[in-house]
């Protein structure tokens, strides 16, 4: 049984989850991007005064991305700041690069899976690792403070990195553990920054490839595409004859994955995968894989059943982080397909995952649906409640006592989870079961209980 209590009081912050993201030209404008920039450049020189900070910054190709980065790239060089450009890069080829080439800190510009007209900017810090949330507060606070702006040769000089695509690829290959020839994969690019390094970095490591949307125009990013959309890669895969499909989003730091029927392999399956084949070769620290409360409790079984302990989190990137960070974990993960290995990347990497999923298939001749039949994907069914007061449904006996009974009932196959919203007057009710209809009759169950009280 479970029920996650984040309720805590959530005050109105530029910076989300994931940067500062928003309708491009309206929420997110040049000048705030500016702003952003600049300060988080006054920032690190403040926090480090030997040197003269240095920034790498990327892009996705949406057409916004354009006068973004040239707001960044201003913003940064006005408070002192040397700007290394990346272009259009993957958001984890621009933390690889942060650290490589030794940056004070990275800007990405995007808005990942979002819609064309958003965008985003998101930073990270030396090492390529996401900025704490002290030092984002920090960024932020500072923004409307008055400073001093250098001139003459303070001001902060950019040039361009040479094949900053071709450093990141050659990278992912010296890392893939196996070559993949005799595979064939299809691969959805949606449009996005993938779109040349993700079919590069196949057929580099051996798998024949068969691109789709890795056309981008500046407006087709995730249009209809993608890892949000899985019926055209699954058509492709089927009409080539594929041994699998792999699905990319806008900023290529998560995919998906399709088997050859077209089946979905989600991110908990593709963690199982990576998972078991880590344990074999002795990379899986204190065998064990991270994953948040939302994982499907079949991913729970699996590991269980061969040997694997599964910590779980919050949900949210940065809570499967921070707990990789502090158990010197070798792999974690969301069942969206945003999935970290610490040791060769400091984000989620959808070119390294998938090239790690086929090293497996590689590996063993097994095929994708082989594999990952390792877990049985357990139906779940998600209602969301609209309540007054989350706080008070979470306190209340009533609600308790009700999810008490429905785990009792459901024993060892089914799983119970309520989770208020971090930013809504919602509650979240989830349950897991042997069937769709026991998960979603207990569901619906629940999800009047909540409401009555809420």
């Amino acid at each position: 049984m479970r029920f996650i209590t984040e309720v805590t009081a959530i005050m109105a912050r530029l910076f989300g989850t994931d940067g500062v993201r928003g309708l491009a030209n309206a929420d997110l404008t040049p000048e705030l991007a500016l702003s952003v920039a600049a300060s988080a450049a006054r920032v690190l020189a403040e926090h480090d005064r030997s040197h003269r900070p240095v920034a790498v910054v990327g892009r996705d190709p949406r057409a916004s991305g354009e006068m973004l980065e040239a707001a960044v790239v201003a913003g940064l060089t006005a408070s002192g700041a040397d700007v290394l450009r990346a272009g259009v890069l993957p958001t984890p080829a621009v933390a690889y690069l942060v650290a490589t080439l030794g940056a004070d800190m990275g800007v990405m510009i995007s808005a990942s899976h979002n819609p064309m007209p958003d965008n985003g900017v998101k930073l990270f810090g030396a090492g390529g690792h996401k900025l704490p949330d002290a030092v984002e507060d920090e960024i932020e606070r500072k923004m409307g403070e008055p400073h001093h702006r250098p001139t003459g040769a303070g001001i902060g000089r950019v040039r361009d990195i040479e094949d900053a695509e071709g450093q990141y690829v050659q990278h992912l290959l010296k890392v893939t553990p196996h070559r993949l020839d005799g595979l064939k994969v299809v691969v959805d690019c949606a449009n996005g920054a993938a779109s040349v390094a993700a079919p590069d970095a196949y057929r580099r490591a051996g798998a024949e490839v068969v691109e789709i949307h890795a056309v981008p125009d500046g407006l087709n990013i995730n249009d209809g595409c993608g890892s949000t959309h899985l019926d055209l890669v699954r058509a492709a895969v089927l009409e080539h004859r594929a041994d699998l499909g792999i699905a990319h989003d806008g900023d290529a730091d998560r995919c998906l994955a399709v088997d050859a029927d077209g089946n979905e392999v989600d991110g908990d399956q593709i963690m199982a995968v990576i998972a078991l084949a880590m344990k074999d070769a002795g990379e899986l620290t204190d065998d064990t894989l991270v994953a948040t409360v939302m994982s499907n409790l079949g991913l729970h079984l699996a590991m269980r059943e061969h040997g694997v302990t599964l910590r779980t989190t919050a949900v949210g990137d940065r809570y499967v982080l921070e707990e990789l960070h502090a158990g010197g974990f070798a792999l974690g993960g969301e069942q969206s397909g945003h999935v970290v290995l610490p040791a060769h990347a400091t984000t989620g990497d959808g070119l390294l995952t998938a090239l790690r999923l086929m090293s497996r298939m590689a590996e063993t001749g097994r095929s994708l649906a082989e594999l990952a039949g390792v877990m049985n994907r357990l139906p779940q069914v998600l209602i969301n409640v609209v309540v007054g007061d989350k706080a008070a449904v979470a306190r209340d006996a009533t609600v308790n006592d009700a999810v008490a009974a429905v785990t009792e009932e459901l024993g060892d196959t089914g799983r119970v989870l309520l989770r208020p919203s971090g930013t809504e007057q919602l509650v979240r009710v989830m349950v897991e079961a042997a069937t769709h209809e026991l998960a979603e009759s207990a569901a619906r169950r629940l999800a009047g209980v909540v409401s009555s009280v809420g």
